[in-house]
């Protein structure tokens, strides 16, 4: 079996991927297909290699997998330690009032019958922060670096600030009624191992997003 997507690097203990929207990083309910079913063609022996992180299933971009047991450590630590620095594109559907700023508004998980589960800003919730500069005013085309790595925190931290990323069905209203895709793209991805290596990758925006001069991240 052939892994079908995007490999950006692989070490015989790490791999990062490029993953396409639309394909969820573990099977559940209204996923029974995902990524998973494709992570023993990256195996390199009798390790099955496992996501080190969660990216929402309509999120494309880069992605870190452990290829050994080695590298489940290394990537746990990394991610707990806050050694991994993550920038996001996203196109939203308004834009800030200020070129850049920072989100500082705690997440919790709420559920209901109704609605499903969904995260909201609560003060009684865990700390949360992201910071934000818009790249391209015109296409609305906004970077996002988490400080922290709460569910849907890019989502509710953007509708938070009244800015809504398109096309985002559950935090963004006029996205429900359009159907089109969200618009967010884990752009890039490093990390700094235990023995002080650091691996970087990027990747481009999947085709249909309306960047013909895409910016260079700083």
């Amino acid at each position: 079996m052939i892994f079908p997507f995007p490999v950006l690097l692989a070490t015989s203990d790490v791999v990062f991927i490029n993953k396409p929207a639309g394909l969820a990083v573990h099977p559940g309910p209204k996923t029974p297909r995902s990524l998973e079913d494709h992570l023993p063609s990256l195996a390199l022996g009798g390790f099955v290699p496992v996501a080190a992180h969660r990216l929402d299933r309509d999120t494309s971009g880069c992605l870190a997998i452990a290829r050994s047991r080695r590298g489940v450590k290394w990537l746990s630590a990394a991610f707990s330690e806050r050694r991994a620095e993550k920038i996001y594109w996203a196109i939203l559907s308004a834009l800030p009032q200020e070129n850049a700023g920072r989100v500082a508004a705690p997440l919790a998980k709420v559920s209901t019958a109704a609605a499903g589960w969904r995260m909201i800003v609560d003060g009684g919730g865990r700390a949360a922060a992201t910071c934000w500069r818009v790249l391209d005013p015109a296409l609305r085309l906004v970077e996002f670096r988490p400080e922290t790595g709460r569910t849907h925190q890019i989502r509710v931290h953007a509708a938070h600030i009244g800015c809504p990323i398109a096309g985002d069905p559950v935090y963004g209203d006029a996205a429900k009624a359009s159907g089109a895709p969200m618009r967010l793209h884990a752009q890039s991805l490093a990390i700094t191992l235990p023995d002080g290596q650091r691996l970087a990758v990027s990747c481009d925006p999947p085709a249909g997003w309306p960047l013909l001069n895409a910016p260079e991240t700083q």
